[in-house]
């Protein structure tokens, strides 16, 4: 029975001291879990790595040669009646543009019959003034004949009577008179009938040179691709507002209707600022991601860069003054148009081993740049020293150090 009690009384002092130990290892792991409490804003963990020191900005693809096709010059009204959708792959010859040719139809028929009616007035003209020039020789020749005849009669005034004399030389008179009204006639007549041929000459070549046109007009209806390419529509105001033609609209002669981008011409064009400017060398390697073009990125190089700052009237007010850039193209692609943006991106430096911090997770304080670093219950404010900027990342050349813990969000609320 002594033993019994021993044993139990045994039990009991192991179960007790199990109780106590699981009661002090509970109680030191939940201080130790207060004291290491999680941070309550997003961290990022600073490691090293390579710091690329970018250059950003948008820019324009355009073509620096291409073939324009515009409405024939010398046609009246136009009026599209089929057109090429914008980016499509042409041919040389193929029609790009064709025009209603009716109205010109009609004007050529028009001239045509204008032309043959003045060829018809010109024989009609020199018909009858061949024979008004033989009525009034004829008149000529009977007036020289009178004058002769009244000579005659006029010399035998010395053995006729005084007023037969007398009534001899008023017909002399009379004919000498007559003979040069006639010759007066004769000469008026010839200048009449040329100034009526030359008249009718001039109709002629006029309605000569508008049957010309209007047979070139006709022939130009259909505009026609000049070399092989993509057709790009050109916008233009018409219609109150500025977009591309489309069938069933009308345009005005000599209007820009669509081009022929030369694909070997592509470049990408930027304005950049002269801090930027000095920053960039030709054939630095460039990477491109065109808006219009998600699923690839291109790649080139820096081709020109302006040496003269020119006003940018497109960045508002004030307007700057920058310099142009010019970026040519690595790949091509038939999706590529005139006209479509790039985010255009160049890595101008690299620093190996560097210690790097996302941009949000450096403040500024009291004119100094600081970090807020976890120390395992809080945030600890630390100054750091930035060398550099580039995008959203900052180059850190002392304040931290790998596998610090530090707030990419101002933990004391004071944003």
């Amino acid at each position: 029975m002594k033993n019994r009690i021993l044993d139990l009384w045994t039990k009991r002092k192991v179960l007790l001291v199990v109780i106590l130990l699981a009661t002090a290892s509970a109680a030191v792991y939940a201080l130790a879990h207060l004291s290491t409490k999680a941070p309550t804003v997003p961290t990022f963990q600073v490691k090293r790595g390579e710091f690329l020191d970018v250059l950003q900005f948008r820019g324009e693809l355009k073509a620096m040669k291409s073939v324009s096709i515009t409405a024939p010059a010398n046609a009246g009204d136009l009026q599209i009646l089929k057109i090429l959708p914008d980016g499509t792959q042409v041919k040389k010859g193929d029609v790009v543009v064709e025009f209603d040719p009716s109205k010109t139809q009609m004007d050529l028929a028009q001239d045509k019959s204008v032309l043959k009616s003045s060829q018809a007035g010109i024989d009609q003209v020199r018909a009858q003034g061949v024979l008004n020039e033989e009525a009034d020789t004829t008149a000529v020749m009977k007036a020289k004949y009178d004058v002769q005849v009244a000579k005659l009669d006029a010399s035998k005034a010395e053995v006729v009577s005084r007023i037969e004399g007398a009534e001899a030389n008023l017909k002399l008179a009379d004919a000498e008179q007559s003979l040069r009204q006639a010759e007066a006639q004769l000469k008026s007549d010839i200048t009449v009938d040329q100034a009526t041929i030359q008249d009718k000459k001039n109709a002629s070549r006029k309605a000569e040179f508008d049957a010309h046109r209007a047979e070139t007009s006709l022939a130009s209806m259909s505009l026609k691709a000049p070399a092989d390419g993509s057709v790009s529509l050109i916008a233009m105001w018409h219609n109150g507002g500025v977009a591309p033609f489309k069938a069933g609209e009308r345009a005005w002669p000599g209007m820009l209707i669509a081009e022929l981008p030369d694909a070997s011409s592509m470049r990408i064009v930027a304005r950049v600022d002269e801090t930027e400017r000095g920053r960039l060398a030709v054939s630095q390697p460039v990477t491109l991601q065109l808006d219009a073009i998600v699923d690839r990125q291109f790649s080139g190089k820096v081709e020109r860069i302006g040496t003269i700052a020119t006003s940018d009237f497109t960045a508002g007010w004030p307007i700057p003054r920058n310099f142009d850039l010019e970026i040519s193209m690595d790949q091509a692609d038939p999706r590529l148009k005139p006209g479509m943006t790039a985010q255009i991106t160049i890595i101008v430096d690299r620093v190996p081993n560097a210690i790097t911090i996302p941009a949000q997770a450096s403040f500024l304080r009291s004119g100094q740049t600081v970090a807020y670093v976890w120390n395992g219950s809080a945030f600890q404010e630390r100054a750091i020293q930035v060398e550099r900027r580039s995008r959203d990342r900052v180059l850190v050349s002392s304040g931290l150090k790998v596998d610090d813990l530090v707030a990419l969000k101002d933990p004391s609320g004071k944003e």
